[in-house]
């Protein structure tokens, strides 16, 4: 004979028949323990269910256990002896709820992993940011900082400042007209005929603020608006160019 309390499981992803269904919903009436059970499976299957949801619920682990410590094991007996078929379906349906709480768990957990790796990018994201204004102040504080500009012709400006010491600088963009859709502003650091790519704007932004390295022995410093993304070389006259030192 089932198990009352074994039913918990397979009455909430329904997979119990009419008889099942009406013996445990009058035992519920008396039963705390499997109310409970019963209450937390309802809000493991809710969760799941909701495409939101990303951290698997403490009570996940717990209810997996349960059903599989109340799950009817084979025992023994003599070769080729028939099992009662109620039994027998009694235990596909366990099965079929335990499998149903496990793969909902190990889906939930891919997605808890997920999650984790992307607080793990952001903090590592962070952090450069961190070190990013670190450098920033010092090339600022340098006491060999020189700062050069110019106005661009339909308005905005560009102010570069440049620390030969630390090999580094700061461009600085400021009200320049938006580029043109799919367009993006690249910085360059010139030297001779020799332009070298010092950041990319995203695409249709006319200010922002970059770190520029391998300042020293650059002789100049242009902008020029590039496909998105950004070009190997310049590809259009500099919307400014202006020297260094």
């Amino acid at each position: 004979m089932t198990d009352i309390h074994a039913l918990a499981g397979a009455y909430v992803l329904d997979a119990v028949d009419d008889v099942e269904r009406a013996a445990f919903t009058r035992h519920l009436e008396n039963c705390e323990s499997c109310a409970l059970e019963l209450a937390e499976l309802r809000e493991t299957v809710a969760r799941l269910a909701d495409p939101t949801w990303s951290v698997p619920p403490p009570t996940l682990r717990a209810a997996v256990l349960a059903e599989i410590r109340r799950t009817p094991q084979e025992r023994p007996g003599r070769a080729g002896r028939a099992e009662p078929p109620r039994a027998g379906a009694w235990r596909r349906r366990v099965a079929v709820a335990a499998a149903a709480v496990l793969l909902a768990g190990g889906a939930g957990a891919a997605t808890w992993a997920a999650q984790e790796q992307r607080v793990r990018d952001a903090r590592t994201e962070a952090g450069a940011a961190r070190d990013e204004v670190g450098r920033i102040r010092a090339v600022l504080a340098a006491p060999d900082a020189v700062v050069r500009g110019a106005t661009a012709p339909a308005g905005g400006r560009v102010t570069v400042v440049a620390s030969a010491s630390r090999d580094e600088g700061v461009a600085l963009l400021e009200g320049l007209a938006a580029p043109a859709p799919g367009r993006a502003y690249q910085l360059w650091l010139i030297e001779g005929a020799t332009a070298t790519s010092a950041g990319v704007l995203p695409s249709g932004q006319g200010a922002g603020t970059r770190l520029l390295v391998g300042v020293r022995g650059k002789g100049s410093f242009g902008v020029t608006e590039e496909p998105a993304g950004g070009s190997t070389r310049p590809s259009t006259t500099p919307l400014v160019a202006f020297a260094l030192t």
